[in-house]
């Protein structure tokens, strides 16, 4: 873990070195704390996706995909 952060810290320009904390693996996987200018997007009804497949798929990627999006879920990101 040291070893890694030093990898990243000699990647990483000096100037930005206050914010390295925020990229760690740890921080990746849960979501910022909500702001005040944090705003919702309401999509227009024809801009609304349907619910189906949009794109054909195999059985292997809708096994990827339906692995990624059980990961965001359990991250709180969907």
């Amino acid at each position: 873990m040291i070893e890694d952060r030093r990898k990243v810290e000699d990647m990483v320009p000096q100037r930005f070195h206050k914010w390295l904390k925020v990229f760690g693996k740890q921080e990746s996987e849960q979501m910022p704390v909500r702001k005040t200018w944090d705003h919702a997007i309401d999509l227009q009804e024809e801009f609304v996706p349907r619910k189906g497949g949009i794109y054909p798929l195999s059985r292997i990627e809708r096994k990827e995909v339906q692995v990624f999006v059980d990961s965001q879920l359990k991250k709180g990101y969907i």
